[in-house]
């Protein structure tokens, strides 16, 4: 069988020499190396910014480490219509990338009875509609992301009556407003992962003191648990909520409300970090998985 790309950015390019911080990136495509092995598959960094690549030889296209693909969008659509044109597999599919891209997928899963947080979108963030997004969303603290945007980026927390944060650092265009959820810091968000819509692990990754960010890079600490009571069977009603399923991968990130009810926060279908040295086997029993749901589709 051909091989199988793994989109990557040139910042994060497994084992690059320069990286002071551990190599993450190098041991999940490590961990999924061993586990399409078997079937003798390989698995082949690309960096999916660079043109001219052959995407025919090919017989699937993983987009999981193209973790910059936010600020370089039309670019991104671009090579997302090159590997559909191909004849290699793109997974997840193009639609459900092109559709995942943009935030505002969380208010069609709303409209199909999704449990989300009340959502404001906006088409720009200029002080007068921010200040005003407190009282339309009854809410004392907000936080405020990209439509398009991955690990936080260009995301600010706000409470009333704070001086709205400047332009360089707000969302650059098309946002989404929603209250501040006081579970995020006190217990923090759970994500659960599945392949090929099966259930593999489940972690809490939990903010740093004094911050509200759930991403390791900006001090979380992650940690694998057994899925909570009831974690399984909403995050398994949102999936079905979801077009495209059975999914070739999928992460739920969900956060409690007010009322103990599981919330949420993303549908994470195009470059989730799939925390597989945190499948509570060494990361061997989700690499398994994500190879059999890989292998499935081709």
């Amino acid at each position: 069988m051909k091989p199988i790309a793994l989109l990557v950015t040139h910042d994060y390019y497994p084992s690059r020499p320069d990286r002071a911080e551990p190599d993450y990136a190098h041991n999940q495509l490590m961990l999924l190396r061993d586990a399409f092995e078997p079937s003798g598959v390989t698995i082949e960094p690309v960096f999916w910014q660079d043109e001219g690549t052959n995407w025919s030889r090919f017989s699937a296209v993983l987009p999981l480490l193209a973790w910059n693909y936010p600020q370089a969008t039309d670019v991104f659509l671009a090579r997302v219509a090159e590997i559909e044109a191909s004849g290699a597999r793109l997974l997840n599919d193009g639609d459900v990338i092109r559709a995942n891209m943009d935030k505002g997928y969380l208010a069609e899963l709303a409209r199909r009875g999704a449990p989300v947080p009340p959502t404001l979108a906006v088409q720009a963030c200029s002080p007068e509609v921010i200040l005003a997004s407190f009282d339309t969303l009854n809410a004392d603290e907000i936080i405020i992301k990209p439509r398009i945007g991955a690990g936080a980026w260009r995301q600010a927390r706000l409470k009333r009556g704070e001086p709205v944060p400047t332009a360089d650092v707000l969302p650059p265009a098309a946002a989404l407003i929603q209250p501040f959820l006081p579970a995020v810091t006190e217990e923090g968000e759970l994500s659960l992962l599945y392949f090929g819509g099966r259930f593999s692990h489940a972690l809490i990754k939990r903010p740093k003191a004094g911050d509200y960010r759930t991403q390791g890079q900006h001090g979380a600490v992650e940690t694998g648990i057994d899925a909570p009571e009831g974690a399984l069977e909403a995050a398994e009603a949102l999936l079905a909520k979801a077009d495209g399923t059975p999914l070739t991968y999928a992460r739920v990130d969900l956060v409690r409300g007010a009322d103990g009810n599981w919330l949420l926060m993303e549908l994470e279908l195009i470059e989730p970090w799939l925390y597989l040295v945190l499948d509570r086997q060494d990361g061997k029993h989700g690499a398994k998985l994500f190879a059999q749901a890989v292998l499935e589709r081709l």
